[in-house]
């Protein structure tokens, strides 16, 4: 099959709940966790974006296959599993580094981002906050960032913020999601 391959760049908090909920999606092909959207000179550690001072959000970067999944779908999904209503907050995260962010590549997903941004609103309440801004850098995270939720499933964390975030994805995109153990 021919790939269309993509990337699209996200952040919804912290970017193990981000990740894990990609990893189940149908298309997706890659998911990096990574850092994006501060001032901070050089790459940033965790320890350095966890402080809030370098202006950088926890974001994943997919690479996803076009031909099985849209741009479009992709935001659907990330607006529908996280709260981005809540600015620079998601559960107990609190901080810039945990802000709901669409970092577009071009000019098209910059313009499906608003599209999406608009169609998405009137399911929420509050006003959402969601920031989209072109892409300048991607640093990827750690090692022990990447896989997280798939290495750690038994970490408390992931037990209690990470798994109602694949049940609400399962529950909300079920047609769009891998089949189990592929």
């Amino acid at each position: 099959m021919n790939k269309n391959l993509q990337i699209a760049t996200i952040g919804g908090g912290c970017f193990w709940c981000t990740e894990a909920v990609f990893q189940e999606v149908k298309g997706i092909e890659e998911v990096v966790s990574g850092y994006s959207g501060g001032n901070a000179p050089g790459k940033p550690t965790y320890r350095e974006i966890c402080s809030g001072l370098t202006g950088h959000a926890e974001v994943i970067q997919i690479t996803f296959n076009a031909n099985v999944i849209s741009y479009q779908d992709i935001l659907v999904i990330f607006m529908t599993t996280h709260d981005p209503t809540t600015l620079n907050r998601q559960g107990a995260d609190r901080g810039t580094q945990y802000r709901s962010v669409i970092y577009y590549h071009n000019d098209n997903q910059q313009k499906i981002a608003k599209e999406v941004l608009e169609q998405i609103q009137p399911y929420y309440n509050d006003k959402i906050v969601t920031e989209i801004s072109a892409l300048d850098i991607f640093y990827n995270a750690e090692q022990e960032h990447q896989n997280y939720y798939r290495d750690n499933k038994r970490q408390g964390y992931c037990t209690f913020v990470i798994e109602p975030k694949l049940s609400k994805l399962r529950k909300l995109h079920a047609d769009k999601l891998k089949l189990q153990g592929v």
